[in-house]
Order: C-alpha cells, then sequence, then structure tokens
C-alpha cells in the first residue's frame, strides 16, 4: 500500500531488541503506535538523556521476567495465536463507554496468569474446540455440532475471568497491560451466544440508518428508564454508558414501530373491487414498542458484545424470535410464567409452596422482575452472563426453573421467617452455577404436560 508523502518517518526497531510476540502481522498497529511513541518520547527526553518509553516498557519487562524465574516457571500461554487474518485488533465499536483505566503491569500479569491456570487440562481442551467451532463453523454435521457446543456450555462452562469477561486466545500474554486490558474484550461468549441464538447478521449501516432516525415516539419512557437500568452494578457503569443503551432501545424502538405499522395482509380470496383497497397503516401505540425490561434485557448483551449493533440484534432476535410473548403490551407469556413458578414450586417442594400460600405469597408479588428479565435483575452480573450461557443453550423457557432453584436454595430462611415477604423483598447475589445444576435437576420432577407448557409459555 503506498504511503502518504507527508507521513513522519517512522525509524524500524533494531531486529535484535524486537520482543518476539510484537512480531505478528496482528500486532502492526500496535507496533505502530509503539513506534510513534517512542519516535514522540525520543525527542521530547533528548534534553534530559531519559529514556523513551520502549526502553521503559522493555526494562518493566525485564524485571517482570526476573521475578517470574526467581518465583517459578513462568505462565502458560492461554493458546496458540490464530491464522492470520481472521481476526482484528479492535476495541468495541459504536459505543461511548469510558475507556477502562489503565493497570499496572504487574497487577495486568497477575490477573493473566490466574486466568492461564483456570484454563487447564479438561478446560484448555474444551476452549480449544469452541475456538474452533466459531472460527471455522461445524464440519459436515450441524445438528450434531450444536449439541456438542451445548453440552460443552452445560458440562464445562465458558471460562471467565472476576468480570465475566471470556477470554479469547488471540493477544499476545506479554504486551504491556495498558494495551492488554483493551483487547482482552469479550470475543467467545457473545459469538456463542449468537450461534446458540441464530441471530441473523446485520449490517453496521442497518443499525446506523436507526440511530439516524432520531427520537422514536418512546423516547421520552426509554430515558426514564436508562439512568436506573443496573445503577448500582459497577461493572456494567463502568463498560456500558448510557447514551449506548439509550441508542440501542431507541433503534429497537423504531423497529418495533415499523413491524406494527405495516398494514395486514389481503387475503387471497378477498379479490371484489370494493375489499381490495389497501388498508390503512395502522398508528403503533408508544406503549407497544417500549415496554418495561427491555432496557434490564439489553443491558448484559451491550456488556457482553464488541458493538452495539451487536448487541441490538441479540436483543431484539431474542424478544421477537424466543420471547415474543413478553413483548406484547399486556405481557400474557410473563403472566403464565409467574403461574408456573407457582405451579413448579408445588411439585418440586411442596413444603416451600405451601408456605409461600399461607403467607398469600405468589409468584406475581415476587418473582415478577426476574420473570420478566430473565433473572438479569439479580446481581451480579458476571453470574447472570453464566445463566444466560445455560438459558440460550437449552431454551429460555428454562427460566422458570431457575427461579424455583433460587428459592429452594432460600428454603431454609423462608422457612424461618415469621413474615416471609420481607425475605423475599429482594432475592440474595445470584449462584449461577448451582441455580443451573438444580434446574437440570428439577426437569426430571416436571410431568410432560406442565413441561409442555413451560415450553409455550414464551411463544
Amino acid at each position: 500500500m503506498a504511503t502518504s508523502s507527508h507521513a513522519p518517518h517512522l525509524p524500524p526497531p533494531a531486529p535484535s531488541s524486537t520482543p518476539a510476540h510484537l512480531t505478528s502481522p496482528r500486532s502492526t498497529r500496535t507496533l505502530r503506535k509503539l513506534q510513534s511513541a517512542h519516535a514522540l518520547s525520543s525527542n521530547y527526553t533528548a534534553a534530559g538523556n531519559a529514556p523513551s518509553l520502549i526502553s521503559q516498557q522493555r526494562q518493566l519487562q525485564h524485571h517482570k521476567s526476573a521475578i517470574l524465574r526467581d518465583s517459578g516457571p513462568p505462565p502458560v500461554p492461554l493458546l496458540a495465536a490464530p491464522p492470520q487474518g481472521q481476526l482484528r485488533s479492535r476495541m468495541r465499536a459504536d459505543s461511548d463507554s469510558a475507556a477502562v483505566a489503565e493497570m499496572s503491569i504487574g497487577a495486568g500479569a497477575a490477573r493473566r496468569t490466574a486466568i492461564a491456570k483456570k484454563i487447564n487440562g479438561e478446560d484448555k481442551n474444551s476452549k480449544e474446540e469452541l475456538e474452533m467451532l466459531v472460527r471455522q463453523g461445524p464440519k459436515g454435521d450441524l445438528t450434531g455440532s450444536l449439541a456438542s457446543l451445548r453440552r460443552s456450555v452445560l458440562l464445562d462452562g465458558l471460562v471467565a475471568d472476576s468480570d465475566g469477561m471470556v477470554h479469547c486466545s488471540s493477544f499476545p500474554t506479554l504486551l504491556p497491560a495498558s494495551f492488554t486490558d483493551r483487547l482482552f474484550q469479550s470475543q467467545l461468549r457473545i459469538y456463542i451466544w449468537l450461534i446458540l441464538l441464530n441471530a441473523p447478521p446485520l449490517r453496521t449501516d442497518a443499525y446506523l440508518s436507526l440511530i439516524h432516525r432520531g427520537a422514536s415516539p418512546a423516547y421520552a419512557k426509554i430515558r426514564n428508564d436508562t439512568f436506573r437500568t443496573l445503577a448500582t452494578d459497577p461493572l456494567f457503569k463502568r463498560r456500558v454508558s448510557e447514551a449506548s443503551l439509550i441508542r440501542l432501545l431507541n433503534a429497537l424502538a423504531w423497529t418495533l414501530h415499523d413491524a406494527q405499522s405495516q398494514p395486514p395482509q389481503k387475503h387471497a380470496l378477498n379479490t371484489s373491487p370494493t375489499t381490495d383497497r389497501t388498508p390503512p397503516k395502522p398508528t403503533p401505540d408508544p406503549a407497544s414498542i417500549y415496554l418495561q425490561g427491555m432496557n434490564v434485557l439489553s443491558a448484559p448483551f451491550l456488556y457482553a458484545a464488541r458493538s452495539e449493533a451487536e448487541a441490538y440484534i441479540l436483543t431484539h432476535h431474542l424478544l421477537s424470535a424466543h420471547l415474543p410473548a413478553y413483548i406484547h403490551a399486556t405481557m400474557p407469556g410473563v403472566h403464565r410464567g409467574l403461574a408456573l413458578v407457582d405451579r413448579l414450586l408445588a411439585i418440586i417442594d411442596p413444603k416451600l409452596a405451601a408456605h409461600l400460600a399461607a403467607a398469600a405469597l405468589s409468584a406475581s408479588i415476587y418473582a415478577f422482575p426476574s420473570v420478566l428479565t430473565l433473572c438479569a435483575c439479580t446481581p451480579p452480573l458476571p453470574e447472570v452472563l453464566y445463566l444466560w450461557d445455560f438459558l440460550f443453550a437449552y431454551g429460555v423457557h428454562l427460566n422458570i426453573l431457575a427461579i424455583v432453584a433460587q428459592l429452594v436454595l432460600m428454603r431454609e430462611e423462608i422457612l424461618a421467617a415469621d413474615r416471609p415477604g420481607t425475605v423475599l423483598r429482594g432475592f440474595p447475589p445470584l449462584r449461577a452455577k448451582r441455580v443451573v445444576q438444580l434446574a437440570v435437576s428439577f426437569v426430571g420432577m416436571v410431568p410432560a404436560a406442565v413441561y409442555e407448557e413451560l415450553v409455550a409459555h414464551v411463544r
């Protein structure tokens, strides 16, 4: 590619001092930034004989290597780098999220070492298989590959750090922390969600066209909800801005508005002149294009996705294809789900169900937010992501059993309370792994007819 004659000259680094992890073609942009910083800092510090930025970083890396040699073997790298051209090293696009604060190299190395120790043995092999499936697709047997993916999510889970981010092994592990903190974004989970939900591809221009249409008829309602969405969750607030959430929900409202504005289809038998007229387009009600809970349902997608367009298509497809009965103005699916919480609890734990019934506590009183948002209202957010892995793999209808599992985990506290309503005012922090285990064990206890209702309640 030809370069401009006005571009500044970048002196090439000495071959003998270039770190091995910066010679990959994927690191070209990073290397250019380091070279530019080297040239600028060298000119700036020439008078004071201070070392350049690259020199300082190399000194810190040599110091870190010496510490690792003294303390034991070096950390195992996550996985081999993928072939050239399959991944792009970039930050999340189309988002106003504030930049992640820079961490020290020592802290970043400790975090990456912990992740490397966690990914070993079967976990490492499982992650390799998942990454190969995401990159290359299934090899012939689509049904078998999907079944294997679901089984892997259930049995092995997606290995994540304390922020709930699933790291792909695409980036070198010895880059300075100021770079890896930005590059180590969630990659694997969001693509697995796209596969499990069977979300269609979306051009970024299509999402931008919705943004450029301006405020939707539901804009006032959206602004009234966004500022309090997961307001007490520091992880969400650090990574997702309110502006991103407003744009996504406004685009979603426009999409639902357009779908409801379509005139009803003419019947094939209506051929007379009086019945062949095009019916007028209905005017959508703002209350039907943005409903309570949409803000919370879109929040985990924005947190895990690399772009707003990804989060938008996942939110829209979840609501329209997997939870269609949840997005009607009267929310019939949500109310059927609440009734199923009471019925399933009576089947699984009759004593606990009778205790709640004696206190006149139905699921509509304490479980409405959990049913409406697929438990996304219950912190912490990393546990919600783990639970959603399971729900997207085996069906969002299983959220009802996940709520029952949370009640069973609170059983002793509820039974011991004179006023169980005070206990159920807020669910305790989500323990997603234990909840998933209990939900799976409950499936065999549910009669076939009731399970069919459970599957159908979201439609």
